[in-house]
């Protein structure tokens, strides 16, 4: 008997995603997963309070025999070969269609860091996506613009869910809250496991916000559950990790191990590994990073978990798939999309000349550029370059922990758009927009979440101050917030919602000022979502 009981609204279509079946599902998932869930939720407090114990991570020992062990993973499905352009947006129709058709060879579709995590969105979300199997995946824009599917090669899906952390409000099983990672990946698979088979593909991830292998082993166990009690063969379902905490990035071959009958690759997350970075060690006087641009990919602890990912991907079969450039192109202004070509070209070079199978982009106007850089950079009939094992790379415990950044200053002009970009996004999260443009980056909760966490520590340490000697108080960003509001409400004109920009202001001022840091905005925003 099935003890579920789901509150919110049914908007058309939605009773063909949570038909009597597909809510016996997640009942089952729940119950067979959600407790090991908490129970690991609880183990990331119990870690943190190591470290501010002063017990800095490390390779394990425990796990030794696996990092020396002669093993690797399952063999990865042909439309998992070519990854060398890989577009991300939201599980949203216009986007879904403009990404498919965009050329990328991979479409991550996002029911986490770049989306609302509305009732409405999600839901939808899971429509879209079995419309975008069926190619019926439609859009007509308030200007009477029609988007559809092209008729020619699409690229391939690759779902993320949400992270362990977060909830499905909505959906009480047992009278308990769901997990959303559950009812994400339950609902998708439910629906479209064996549809995805039949299209020539598979059931694809990309599983976010893993801190340890035992993270991933759950993720396993839930793999093959499912395909057991869907009817299909072990191992059917692949799934890339997002590397985007630093505790991950000292078990990455014990994560390639748990998820080794499932696994196609890892991604350099490096928003999220930033905002994990300043989350994990904000209580470190010493740690104090300068203005988020400045934190490129080539300080020394940035390049020695992204060398790291490489060569452990390749020793063990898998695909290394680099991060995010936030620079996005402008068809209005040409200087400004000039800056941003050049800018993605530099850093997609760096990834290939590093080893990366290919990498990630915001924009359908970039697929071009990344798709040319790691093509010339392949040897002549290969799709990747797996075959780079990177032997010269020797990265230790320290060198992941190296948290000094040469040269680097904390600005006003860093301040300030922390706080606008901060300000910003929220409310654009708020009003239900999860990837956001602004001042020509694709921000999403990873960057805010940088934004809010900075500030947090920059005011809690003598060492927070500008580069002009001042210190940074929560008295000067009080001060700056109502400055940076006018200039919002400048830009907008009369797109500026007062509501939400309000509303997104108490919430930003209540994390940079409280005491007890938040893990994760979104947490405490998903409060206020409907």
């Amino acid at each position: 008997m099935k003890f579920i009981t789901i509150s919110g609204k049914m908007h058309p279509g939605f009773d063909k995603i949570l038909t009597e079946d597909a809510q016996e599902f997640l009942v089952k998932l729940h119950q067979m997963f959600n407790g090991t869930r908490k129970s690991l939720l609880e183990r990331r407090t119990e870690t943190h309070q190591k470290i501010i114990a002063g017990m800095n991570p490390t390779f394990l020992r425990e796990t030794e025999s696996v990092r020396k062990g002669n093993w690797q993973v399952d063999p990865i499905p042909e439309d998992l070969q070519d990854r060398r352009c890989e577009i991300t947006g939201p599980a949203e129709a216009k986007m879904m269609i403009n990404a498919l058709n965009s050329g990328a060879k991979i479409f991550m579709v996002d029911l986490e860091d770049s989306i609302t995590p509305s009732w409405h969105n999600q839901i939808q979300g899971q429509a879209n996506l079995s419309a975008a199997y069926e190619r019926t995946l439609e859009f007509s824009s308030p200007e009477g613009k029609e988007y559809h599917l092209n008729d020619g090669e699409l690229a391939t899906l690759i779902v993320r869910p949400r992270g362990w952390h977060l909830e499905e409000k909505h959906i009480l099983i047992d009278g308990q809250i769901a997990s959303g990672s559950l009812v994400d990946a339950g609902l998708y698979l439910f629906h479209n496991i064996k549809r995805t088979l039949e299209k020539g593909t598979g059931p694809y991830f990309y599983l976010p916000k893993l801190e340890n292998h035992l993270e991933a082993r759950l993720w396993d166990e839930v793999f093959a559950f499912a395909e057991q009690e869907l009817g299909v063969t072990y191992g059917t379902i692949k799934a890339t990790v997002l590397l985007e905490t630093i505790l991950a990035s000292f078990e990455i071959e014990e994560i390639l191990y748990e998820l080794r009958g499932h696994m196609a690759g890892i991604n350099a997350g490096r928003w999220d590994y930033m905002f994990s970075v300043i989350k994990k060690f904000r209580h470190v006087p010493e740690f104090i990073w300068p203005d988020r641009a400045q934190v490129t990919m080539t300080v020394p602890l940035m390049r020695a978990y992204t060398e790291l990912l490489v060569q452990t991907c390749h020793k063990r079969g898998a695909h290394a798939i680099g991060g995010m450039a936030a620079f996005i192109p402008s068809r209005r202004d040409a200087e400004v999309n000039r800056v941003a070509l050049e800018k993605v070209q530099q850093d997609k070079e760096r990834e290939a000349q590093d080893g990366f199978d290919g990498s990630w982009v915001a924009h359908p106007d970039l697929v071009p550029v990344c798709t040319e850089v790691f093509s010339k950079a392949f040897e002549e009939g290969r799709v990747n370059q797996k075959h780079r094992m990177r032997e010269d790379v020797q990265i230790t415990a320290e060198m992941l922990l190296e948290f000094q950044i040469p040269g680097g200053t904390i600005t006003e002009s860093g301040l300030r758009n922390n706080i606008s970009v901060g300000i910003q996004y929220i409310a654009a999260w708020l009003s239900g927009t999860g990837a956001v443009a602004i001042f020509n980056l694709m921000e999403d909760a990873a960057t805010a979440e940088i934004s809010r966490s900075q500030i947090w520590q920059w005011c809690r340490h003598p060492q927070g101050k500008l580069d002009d000697g001042r210190n940074i108080t929560n008295e000067m960003v009080q001060n700056m917030i109502p400055e940076e509001l006018a200039k919002i409400r400048e830009t907008y004109g009369a797109a500026f919602n007062e509501e939400k920009m309000k509303q997104a202001t108490d919430l930003f001022i209540s994390l940079v000022n409280e005491d007890a840091f938040e893990e994760f905005l979104t947490i405490r925003a998903y409060d206020q979502l409907d």
